[in-house]
């Protein structure tokens, strides 16, 4: 098989797809790779870098698009991207279908097969590529917040851990998962008061056995969810429904409650947010006020630290894509079980029941799998 991985087009976005080590991987296996030049460049990894472990290198992305089997990359496709997309092409990366219809349509349109990082799922809940990106986004929240919350950047000039005789921040966490986790480690090590919300009774009692004495878990609800915003002087969205549009906890009315300068960081944003005010922003643009709230809302978070998300998506993604390459993807789908949940789109039809409920759209079953 030939796989092609391009260079990264969506703005502010440094990762790639592939370590020149995946490409040595690859071509043992018997099959091609060919790469974009520059592709790698902002993650840190030369062109020669790939070339000595046995790529081929291709200056221009529709060339590379027309002789490849299966593209592997980062981010969903952009528009430019969709019209070199061709039927029967296996197109491996991110999509968060549920939160852009015009992406849904113009992968159907295109005739490819579009397979899912962010539903790969092990069948127990776990959904192991997706891991490494929230655990990077969810440390990177804390970060970001941090930032936001000086009043140089509109904050309320808090510093999150405080000092002897000034209390830390309040920090509030919606939801305990990958993302929500990460996030509240480093606000604790930052000295900070964290509380983390969850509706899963088991997981909030793994949480409150192995996080830090400053972080308490509590259970979601609107009612608890009012009171943190009224306290909080920063708040991560972290909620996730595999493969579906992420529910909206905080509604637009509800950030009257909140504090003038405090920062909403929404990492759900790009299966569509979890506050009824978030819309996907840049690196180069990230925050806007609503209400004399910042609200952070970049849909590609990893992306910032180009060199270690790589490194900790790849580390992951190539075993899967070698499996796809290996075997083509109707005997992978067939034979291992992720790989047929990872697939959301078949040469034109939805194979995602989330994603088809979200649009009103024609469900095809032939991937469904016991969850």
């Amino acid at each position: 098989m030939i796989i092609g991985v391009p260079k990264e087009i969506k703005k502010d976005e440094y990762r790639v797809g592939l370590l020149p080590v995946g490409a040595e991987e690859f071509t043992r296996a018997g099959h091609k790779v060919i790469v974009q030049t520059g592709a790698g460049l902002g993650s840190g990894l030369a062109d020669h870098d790939y070339l000595d472990h046995g790529a081929e290198m291709i200056a221009e992305a529709d060339e590379l698009y027309a002789r490849a089997e299966m593209i592997v990359k980062v981010k969903e496709p952009q528009p430019a991207e969709l019209t070199c997309m061709k039927p029967g092409q296996i197109v491996f990366t991110y999509f968060h279908f549920a939160a852009d219809r015009q992406l849904t349509e113009g992968v159907l349109g295109a005739g490819c097969t579009a397979v899912a990082y962010e539903t790969l799922g092990d069948g127990k809940g776990r959904l192991p590529l997706l891991t490494p990106m929230s655990e990077v986004a969810g440390r990177m929240s804390i970060q970001e917040g941090a930032k936001y919350l000086e009043r140089p950047q509109m904050g309320r000039g808090i510093l999150l851990g405080g000092v002897p005789g000034v209390e830390p921040a309040h920090i509030a966490i919606l939801g305990g998962g990958v993302v929500g986790a990460n996030a509240a480690k480093i606000a604790a090590g930052f000295g900070a008061h964290v509380v983390m919300l969850d509706i899963n009774m088991d997981r909030l009692r793994y949480l409150d056995d192995v996080m830090p004495a400053n972080v308490t878990v509590l259970f979601s609800d609107r009612l608890t969810i009012r009171e943190q915003l009224k306290r909080s002087d920063l708040v991560v969205g972290s909620v996730l429904v595999p493969g579906a549009k992420a529910p909206q906890l905080v509604e637009r009315e509800d950030l009257k409650l909140m504090k003038p300068g405090s920062v909403i960081v929404d990492v759900a944003v790009d299966q569509g947010g979890c506050v009824a005010t978030s819309r996907p922003t840049t690196h180069s643009d990230p925050t806007y006020i609503i209400d004399e709230v910042v609200h952070y809302c970049v849909a590609n978070m990893p992306g910032a630290v180009g060199r270690t998300s790589t490194f900790a998506l790849c580390n992951v993604t190539l075993p899967w894509a070698l499996q796809i390459a290996d075997r083509g993807i109707s005997n992978a789908a067939k034979e291992l079980p992720p790989i047929a949940r990872a697939i959301n789109i078949y040469e034109g039809e939805v194979t995602n029941r989330a994603v088809a409920e979200t649009f009103d759209l024609p469900y095809n079953s032939r991937f469904e799998c016991p969850i």
